[in-house]
């Protein structure tokens, strides 16, 4: 994995934590977030598994959904698309020539994440929890 692909991935730090009620994923209170589980993924290639630390991302992030902002340890990345359901809630952005989405799901905190570009993708788990 390149520095460029590490620093991307750390500057978005897509990632998650815990859990709580319902209503608190429904994207009206903020979130922080803990990445526990990572993939690195290369077309033609089977996933590797890692960990957030190895791939870049940061222990934590903070979703501020009024800001429609993920703000990470190092930099902030904007949100452009906002879409919520029942089930989830998902973002979506781009940022330093890659697209990243985030999946929250609405009972649990539970998240999922990817970071992609045209050489593969990165898969973050994780669990959310409001601030």
């Amino acid at each position: 994995m390149t520095i460029s692909v590490r620093m991307a991935v750390a500057a978005l730090g897509l990632a998650v934590a815990g859990s709580a009620v319902g209503a608190d994923f429904d994207g009206s209170k903020p979130l922080i977030c803990a990445p526990v589980e990572a993939l690195d993924c290369s077309a033609g290639e089977a996933c590797e598994k890692s960990t957030p630390d190895e791939v870049g991302a940061p222990a934590f992030l903070r979703i501020d959904f009024q800001k429609k902002i993920v703000r990470g340890t190092k930099r902030d990345s904007p949100v452009s698309v906002i879409e919520k359901s029942e089930s989830d809630t998902l973002l979506l952005g781009t940022e330093l020539g890659y697209g990243w989405t985030v999946a929250i799901d609405a009972q649990s905190g539970r998240m999922s994440a990817t970071l992609t570009d045209n050489e593969g993708v990165f898969v973050l788990f994780g669990y959310c929890t409001p601030l």
